[in-house]
């Protein structure tokens, strides 16, 4: 099983190539130095670990098809920064509430590197947090159609990163995306769950090789 402490090892990497892990998820038409600018909102979302059948899942929720932005698209909770946010956890955590029901016990973790979403102008803040029993959802119907987990054995599985062609304002577009439970997890979801791979990728084969030296 992965830890939580290898977990939290690999958020607070220092000196790790952030770029390089997100652009294996990145789409073919994302631009790779894409900006905020001074208009641009914020919103905090919640990468939430659990553990179950000797592993730590990850959660993640099906939008519904009535939402204004990103409908029916696979997520995090979370949601825009409301001006009486102290900080993006504050964010993170209370629309992890508000959307499942996940009101206490949440042990922060630490943070991804903010992620900015050039079609809806988002400045994205992944906060990784961690509850000690599987959680019991009271999920928002206006807002979440479905929950699901993923585990981290699943996330580390290359056989569950797939590529397809999609058409976007007329032209053929590469789709790196996360095959998950039948679902497809794309774009900045996926750009944020390749960043957390990659750190745990790399401090679980530091740790293999202190091992091997043993």
């Amino acid at each position: 099983m992965i830890t939580l402490d290898a977990v939290r090892t690999a958020v607070h990497l220092v000196d790790f190539d952030t770029v390089a892990a997100q652009r294996r998820m990145f789409p073919g038409s994302r631009p790779l130095e894409a900006t905020k600018t001074e208009r641009s909102r914020q919103a905090g979302v919640l990468l939430l670990l659990y553990p179950h059948a000797n592993d730590l899942n990850i959660v993640l929720t099906r939008r519904t098809e009535t939402l204004r932005g990103h409908s029916g698209q696979i997520s995090f909770p979370g949601g825009r920064r409301d001006p009486s946010d102290d900080s993006f956890i504050t964010t993170a955590l209370r629309e992890a509430c508000e959307e499942l029901g996940i009101c206490d016990s949440v042990n922060v973790v630490g943070a991804l590197t903010p992620i900015y979403i050039p079609p809806s102008d988002f400045e994205v803040f992944p906060i990784v947090g961690a509850l000690d029993t599987p959680p019991v959802y009271h999920p928002n119907p206006d807002e979440v159609a479905e929950v699901f987990a993923v585990s981290l054995e699943e996330l580390l599985d290359e056989r569950l990163k797939i590529e397809e062609y999609r058409d976007f304002q007329g032209q053929r577009v590469l789709i790196p995306y996360y095959g998950f439970h039948g679902h497809k997890v794309w774009g900045a979801t996926a750009i944020m769950l390749s960043e957390f791979e990659q750190r745990l990728r790399f401090v679980l084969e530091k740790e293999s090789r202190l091992k091997t030296l043993r």
